[in-house]
Order: structure tokens, then C-alpha cells, then sequence
């Protein structure tokens, strides 16, 4: 079967080498030069299966109430005169409801861990390389209520599978020892063993030469224009750049992020994703400072931030911003996670090189995914993986590519 994948980040590439895997042809369409230049270009780097879970949740109201006005606050939200957004908000707020939160958080879970199975797979047979380090991540936070609370929610998801071992203050310095330092007071936290961090830029670029030595075409920097379709099916796609004015297949798969409901509409197919624009900064280690920064990937929950050691780069990321599709960076929201990660390490001070970024997560009300089929025949989705993009891809990738070659995926999961 030809299949055109629509999105060459993280998602439409693990997606493409999972169908090219199924023996189908492949066709991937980017409007950018290569895979991965977009939301999956400066991400915290974390592969957090452990830690899977949603934004929505009971607890998200009062913080986000707390933090309304700020704006180097980790949510925030831009007013917009968006039908899509505001509806976005209220069926965000909904999900927060306990129950809704349980039933997200199980589904999450269940991806998450089987993706993590199919990454360690994946690599096992590629050996592909992304500057991995798998030594855990590691979430603290400075308050003892939060610190209680992180310990309840660990004991709620090894119900679900998923190992987190409770730390007190000195074991989580024992873990990490460049936390010693810390001008931030350390309550305790949660690490997960068996979760990891990387670059999923040089992951993404990695897996899409993999995929091309598979079969698997690849027409860059030519823009999705329209989907067409003749009653219950797609007949092709049009574009525009040097890759093909248009593009026929079997089947489809829009895994374009934060884009997939501006093409996706004007078919009459509803895609509940909203941009969420997240931030992150970049730090160039001298060699001095390499030996005094972290190994270990860290989660501040005080600030919503994580960090990432990429071999001689230390990558800080978080916030969320509701706002639209505007990418411009944001010094301030920036120029905060640059203070957070110096309160931390404040040995590694001064920064000569930090390289801010900002990208666009395709967020879900409930922050589960949308995978499956639509309306149409032969058209699918892979889209609105918000913040656990990375995490994950395999699995959601996989599990598509079964349903398109008529099998039923290894996985239990709420699929469209």
C-alpha cells in the first residue's frame, strides 16, 4: 500500500519507519529542509514514560488561578478572539473533573510504557544513537505538601505498572550530586529508573536516515496545501514547493502538530489540538563546567521545568502558553528558566552561550492523543501528542501502522 505521511517531526517519522517496517511504501511531506525542524528541534529531551501524565487535572484551577497575570508564569494564557481556544479552555477545565483525570491518566500510561518498550526495541535493532542517557529522571520539588502529594501519586501509578521510587532530600542529592549546590531548598522527590533523555532532534534525524535506507521518500520544504477527497475517501494532497504539486496515495496520515486542525477542517474532520507554545534554552558547557552539571535528567515541579544533559550542551525547557500559533521567542518566559537553572547550579554560572527556542506542542483538552481513523476511509491521525511528543511517538507510530495494515495493535487504548 502507498501511504503519505503528512509531518516529518517526530511523530510522522517513527509513524513512516513503522509502516515502511509493515512493508508499505511510504511518502513523507515537510515543509521544512529536513525531519524534525519543528516542535521536535529543542525539546526538554525526556522520554518520561514514568511520568505520563495529564496537565488537566483537579488540582490544575488553583495554580492556574495563582498564576494568572504572570508572565514568566508555567501556564499561561493569552485571550485570543479564537472560537478554538476558548472552547479549547472549557473542555480543558473539564477534564480536570477526578474521574476524567483517572481515565486520561490510564491511557497515558498504557501508551507511554508500550512506547518505551518499542523505543528500547527500536533501538536494540537500529542502534541508533541520540546522546541517550538512561539513568532515570529524577522529579523534586521544594515544598513538603508537594512532596506528600508526589508520594501518594507514586503509589497510585504502580497500580498502572509504572516504577517510582519515593527520595528524601539526601537521596535525591546522592542521585544527583550537582544538586548539592542548590540555592533551591529539596523537600524530596519521585525518580523513575527506567525513563531516559536525549536529543529528539538528533532522534528524529537519525530515525528519518534510517527510514530512507528502508524505502521511505522523503519531499522536503514542499507545504501541504488542501487534502481532496471524493465522497468517503482522499484522493490526494496538494503542495506546493519543488517535492510534487500533488500527491496520491492509498492512505494518509496527518501527523502535523499543532497544524492538523487548520488542514483537517475543511474536510469536516474535527481535531480537538490546540498550540501550546513551549519554551527552552540551550547551555554550552566549557569543559570546567561539564564536570559540575547534572547527568541525571531532572523535573522542578515547583517551576514545571525540566533539564536535560545532551553530551556537552545542558538543555532547560518548559512553560506553557496558550496563545496561538505565534512562535516569536519570549525573552522573559526564556530569561526564566535561565535564573531557574542558575538557583539550581549556581557552580555553573556564568552561561557565555545559552540559545533560546520556542516550538509549538499539539495539545488535546485531555492530553491524550489522537490516533486512528476519521471519517474518510483512508484517512488517519497521529496528532496531539502535547508535551509527551517524544515519549510517545514509537508507540503511537506502531500502533498506527497496525490498524492501517488491517492488524489489531498489542496495546488497549482509547484509538479513533
Amino acid at each position: 500500500m502507498r501511504v503519505v505521511v503528512l509531518g516529518a517531526g517526530v511523530v510522522g517519522v517513527t509513524t513512516a519507519w513503522y509502516l515502511a517496517e509493515a512493508g508499505h511504501e511510504v511518502t513523507v511531506v515537510d515543509r521544512q529542509s529536513e525531519a524534525g525542524r519543528e516542535t521536535s528541534f529543542a525539546n526538554g529531551g525526556q522520554i518520561s514514560a514514568g511520568h505520563a501524565e495529564p496537565w488537566a487535572r483537579p488540582d490544575a484551577l488553583p495554580k492556574l488561578l495563582k498564576w494568572l497575570g504572570s508572565e514568566d508564569a508555567p501556564m499561561l494564557f493569552r485571550p485570543r478572539v479564537s472560537l478554538a481556544q476558548w472552547e479549547w479552555g472549557v473542555r480543558f477545565l473539564l477534564e480536570c473533573l477526578p474521574g476524567r483525570f483517572e481515565r486520561n491518566t490510564r491511557e497515558l500510561a498504557g501508551l507511554a510504557l508500550y512506547s518505551r518498550d518499542s523505543l528500547s526495541a527500536l533501538r536494540e535493532r537500529t542502534g541508533i544513537e541520540y546522546q541517550s542517557s538512561r539513568r532515570g529522571i529524577l522529579h523534586f520539588c521544594s515544598d513538603e505538601r508537594d512532596f506528600e502529594a508526589l508520594a501518594r501519586h507514586a503509589e497510585a501509578m504502580r497500580q498502572l505498572g509504572v516504577v517510582r521510587n519515593v527520595k528524601s532530600a539526601a537521596e535525591c542529592i546522592t542521585l544527583e550530586p550537582a544538586l548539592e549546590s542548590s540555592r533551591v531548598r529539596i523537600a524530596g522527590g519521585v525518580h523513575t529508573p527506567q525513563d531516559e533523555s536525549g536529543d529528539a532532534f538528533e532522534f528524529t534525524q537519525g530515525l528519518a536516515r534510517l527510514a530512507q535506507a528502508r524505502g521511505v521518500s522523503f519531499l522536503y520544504e514542499t507545504s501541504v496545501q488542501a487534502i481532496e477527497f471524493a465522497g468517503d475517501r482522499v484522493t490526494g494532497v496538494t503542495a506546493r514547493g519543488p517535492g510534487a504539486a500533488r500527491i496520491e496515495g492509498d492512505a494518509y496520515v496527518v501527523a502535523m502538530g499543532s497544524y492538523s486542525p487548520l488542514l483537517c477542517g475543511p474536510l469536516g474532520v474535527r481535531v480537538p489540538v490546540y498550540p501550546l507554545k513551549g519554551y527552552s534554552i540551550t547551555i554550552a558547557l566549557t569543559p570546567e563546567q561539564s564536570t559540575l552539571a547534572p547527568t541525571v535528567s531532572l523535573t522542578d515541579e515547583d517551576c514545571k521545568i525540566v533539564i536535560s544533559r545532551l553530551g556537552t550542551r545542558l538543555r532547560g525547557a518548559g512553560t506553557a502558553e496558550l496563545g496561538g500559533y505565534d512562535t516569536e521567542v519570549n525573552p522573559v518566559r526564556c530569561n526564566a528558566i535561565v535564573e531557574r537553572v542558575r538557583q539550581l547550579f549556581p557552580l555553573l554560572a556564568p552561561f557565555d552561550e545559552v540559545t533560546p527556542w520556542a516550538g509549538l506542542r499539539p495539545a488535546t483538552p485531555n492530553n491524550v492523543p489522537l490516533i486512528g481513523g476519521t471519517r474518510f476511509q483512508n484517512l488517519y491521525l497521529n496528532t496531539g501528542h502535547g508535551t509527551l511528543g517524544w515519549t510517545l511517538a514509537c508507540g503511537s507510530g506502531r500502533a498506527l501502522a497496525d490498524i492501517i495494515s488491517g492488524r489489531r495493535p498489542e496495546i488497549g487504548f482509547e484509538f479513533q
